[in-house]
């Protein structure tokens, strides 16, 4: 990148933390010290003091306000889950193409054609490297798009795929992608049935993206979504997390980690279809993909209006992931998965919910890491492995860019 470039950039990402850290951040920092202070001391998760309520107060206040985007130029950030991300969407995107079926910012818009109801989703892929251990761009993309379906409650039933591909990209490595699709998509049950293929120049993109869109019928009389949550109900992950973000950073080989670690992207329709079919509790489902569970979790606390309070000792991370976490100084929380999911659930069937999907490889491990609350709405809280408590916010950006 030129100085020029750069410069824009830094001034950007600067300008955002001044104004979005500055004002948020710091009080999240003050309410998590106090919470740590107190709820150490044997306070109940969830049950904020007087003060402590003042700063989530303001937390609150802040996340209301009108969003706006205070940044000249579009930054890696907006793309990476966390702050920077949400603001855009709703700034820009959704400020824009504002309705009725947009506005939840599900994974999948929920659509009545006739009299069936069809579920619809979309997404990109511009994964760096494309190839890595565990799959590689064209599984990601068939992989994605079936669990932002299956995650919505539909069963999966069409893709498309569209390619933007690089002068120069070697023939042999696309028939290897397009090879991966075509398993992933038969492994899933779907069938990749309309596309398109662009062309640009050398040096105007990474070798390949992938855009797919999905569609999917919806059988069932439930309606989820990250809104319904509500107090009393348990937040369950499926599996280990973190595993696909930590892999692709080491395959970049930037840095010198070695780890026996491979990505866990997976179709997840077949474990979500046996839950539903199972609980009818069942609130809401999110794939924890970009941003992480905290992502998630804090999703879910701003649109249902509820607390969300997670045990640490209780999420499930695999020792080489929580290793090569410690050493790059992030936190598995926001760490991308590609074949997890955050269910939330009511929390009378959540051994029912928990023997589903462990009935399941990809659920062999789930487990309940948290559950809701009417306490500090809007907020979610983690009870650390030292015994104190601390909030879990959105991140501005994400320690891992270009994951997916």
């Amino acid at each position: 990148m030129s100085e020029r470039g750069a410069s824009w950039v830094d001034e950007a990402l600067r300008e955002h933390e001044e104004h979005t850290a500055a004002e948020h951040t710091a009080a999240v920092d003050q309410a998590a010290e106090h919470g740590a202070a107190e709820h150490g001391t044997g306070g109940r998760p969830g049950s904020p003091s007087d003060r402590e309520q003042q700063v989530l107060d303001r937390i609150d206040r802040a996340r209301r306000r009108r969003p706006r985007i205070r940044e000249e130029r579009i930054t890696m950030s907006h793309g990476a889950g966390g702050k920077a991300t949400h603001t855009l969407i709703e700034a820009v995107f959704l400020d824009a193409f504002r309705n009725p079926l947009l506005e939840p910012l599900e994974d999948a818009a929920q659509l009545q054609v006739g009299g069936a109801r069809l579920a619809l989703t979309t997404d990109s892929y511009v994964v760096s490297p494309l190839f890595f251990p565990g799959g590689n761009i064209g599984d990601l993309a068939v992989n994605g798009t079936v669990n932002d379906l299956a995650v919505s409650g539909a069963t999966p039933l069409y893709l498309s795929a569209g390619f933007v591909l690089e002068e120069g990209f070697p023939v042999a490595d696309l028939t290897t992608i397009v090879a991966s699709m075509t398993a992933a998509a038969a492994a899933a049950g779907v069938q990749v049935v309309t596309g398109d293929t662009k062309v640009v120049e050398r040096g105007k993109a990474d070798g390949c993206y992938i855009n797919t869109a999905g569609v999917g019928v919806v059988e069932h009389d439930l309606a989820m979504g990250a809104a319904t949550a509500r107090p009393g109900d348990v937040v369950i992950v499926s599996g280990p997390v973190g595993d696909h973000g930590v892999t692709i950073m080491l395959a970049r080989g930037e840095l010198d980690i070695e780890a026996d670690l491979t990505s866990d992207t997976a179709p997840m329709n077949g474990m979500i279809a046996g839950l539903l079919a199972a609980v009818p509790g069942v609130r809401a489902m999110r794939d924890a993909t970009r941003g992480g569970v905290a992502t998630i979790l804090n999703e879910v606390a701003v649109a249902a209006g509820v607390g969300v309070v997670v045990e640490e000792n209780q999420i499930p991370v695999r020792a080489q992931v929580r290793g090569a976490a410690e050493l790059l100084g992030i936190d598995p929380m926001y760490v991308a998965s590609e074949g997890r999911m955050v269910a939330i659930v009511d929390g009378e069937q959540a051994d029912r919910a928990l023997a589903s999907l462990r009935a399941h490889p990809l659920g062999e491990q789930a487990a309940v890491i948290g559950h809701i609350t009417a306490d500090s709405p809007g907020i979610v809280l983690l009870k650390t492995a030292f015994g104190g408590t601390r909030i879990v916010d959105l991140l501005v950006g994400d320690p891992l860019p270009r994951i997916c």
